[in-house]
């Protein structure tokens, strides 16, 4: 009998056929096939899980990691080895809050030099589309971005501003033609106001969420009318959910996606000052948190990212209207859904779908978000019924700063695998490309 480089066994692997006992065989750094648990298959290395699960690494395409440029905030070292402890093996980064931006083909070059050799886990990279960037869109389809972001509303950096409305529909017609994601930050900057203090409940009402319905109903209608394939970036408000899922029944090439932020935290609960918690579109109501929760279920909402935003801990200063809008969060995100979910009734096959296998679908990454044959061999040694204290300082994260830190949540990452190889002792990631057809 021939010996595999890997062989891992647990009673619960998630694959996309369910949770199930079995024995997940790797060779040269995929998944050459998912074996029954008692197979007797032999590997030069053999792990066995017994009732832990097992979970294909995390797919986050949501990440602000800052490098270069803003390597304080957060850096690649920093963000990619705290994806790894949080069981995420493929991140998709942010092109804003770097510097430059990544809204060229040379600013993409600089990004990734940056990066070279200090990521622990996989690395994709957005675009950018901003005002007087058209030309440049096709470059950085070309060298493999996996789509372009751009907002309706400030970005709160003035090197990455907004697009008007017309410029959308401009976006969205070159995009149409190339066959690319457009991924949008949906506030109407008309029903925006400035904080009249420095409150949490007063900058909460100066972000109402029908400023999110209206650009997401404009959204939708130049989808309809270009053709583009169009994401929703961190759905915070529920009332985006009718218009979503009206468009969406009548073939609009639209998704959407939330956050855990979105999903476990609440507005009655944020304590004044503690601006840890401040982030846009913002952490709204429970009632509103329950119904994201619905439209999650019902497949409305198709992801659950991090939109992972850090900075230093002196631009979080106690006042809601001039603390930077931005949560920490890429290592928590996996034991932070799943204490909700779990307590919700949702499975380990839920958290999977919505965290892995659907933002890999969405960008169309191959290879990545599933336990099955010919997939890279990503993989996260996972104790659903453990539970950790949060520990802001104790995190991966260059800064310590996260509205999770004192919290006890459920679940806990004991081992990520890249590509077959236990992460641990030097960073290996690689760079990751779209292929364009």
């Amino acid at each position: 009998m021939s010996e595999h480089d890997l062989v891992i066994r647990s009673t619960r692997v998630v694959t996309p056929d369910g949770v199930r006992p079995a024995t997940v065989v790797v060779d040269r750094g995929r998944i050459s096939a998912v074996e029954p648990h008692e197979s007797g298959v032999r590997g030069a290395r053999e792990v066995d899980l017994g009732t832990k699960a097992l979970l294909p690494g995390l797919v986050d395409t949501h990440v602000h990691v800052n490098e270069p440029g803003r390597t304080h905030w957060e850096g690649f070292a920093s963000a990619t080895r705290a994806a790894a402890a949080g069981g995420v093996t493929t991140i998709v980064d942010m092109p804003l809050n770097s510097l430059p931006p990544t809204v060229d083909a040379d600013a993409l070059r600089t990004k990734q030099k940056a990066a070279t050799g200090q990521c622990w886990v996989d690395v994709g990279f957005w675009g950018g589309a901003i005002p007087g960037n058209l030309a440049d869109l096709a470059a950085l389809h070309v060298q493999g971005v996996y789509g372009f972001k751009c907002f309706l509303s400030p970005s709160g950096v003035e090197e990455f501003p907004h697009l008007s409305l017309d410029e959308v529909r401009q976006v969205m017609t070159r995009l149409a033609g190339l066959d690319a994601l457009l991924v949008v930050h949906a506030e109407d900057p008309q029903l925006l106001t400035e904080p009249e203090g420095p409150s949490y409940g007063q900058f909460l009402d100066s972000r109402p969420g029908r400023s999110e319905r209206r650009a997401v109903e404009q959204v939708i209608e130049l989808a309809r009318q270009t053709g583009a394939r169009t994401h929703i970036l961190h759905v915070s408000s529920a009332e985006c959910l009718e218009p979503l899922e009206a468009a969406q029944r009548s073939g609009v090439r639209i998704t959407a996606e939330t956050c855990p932020h979105y999903l476990t935290l609440e507005a009655e609960l944020v304590p004044e000052g503690q601006t840890a918690f401040k982030c846009c579109p913002p952490i709204r109501d429970s009632a509103n948190r329950d119904r994201l929760w619905e439209g999650l279920a019902r497949g409305v909402l198709s992801c659950v990212v991090s939109d992972h935003s850090p900075s230093t801990a002196d631009l979080k200063v106690p006042d809601f209207s001039k603390a930077w809008g931005g949560i920490a969060s890429l290592q928590l995100g996996l034991t932070a859904i799943w204490t909700e979910a779990s307590r919700r009734g949702h499975t380990l096959s839920d958290v999977v779908r919505w965290m892995a296998e659907a933002p890999a679908a969405l960008g169309e990454i191959s290879g990545k978000g599933a336990i099955k044959p010919g997939n890279d061999a990503d993989l996260v040694a996972f104790d659903p019924e453990a539970d950790h204290l949060v520990d802001a300082g104790a995190l991966h994260h260059k800064n310590p700063v996260t509205p999770y830190h004192g919290r006890r949540l459920r679940g806990v990452v004991e081992t990520t695998w890249l590509r077959g190889g236990e992460i641990g002792s030097e960073p290996y990631g690689m760079f990751l490309k779209k292929v364009s057809t």
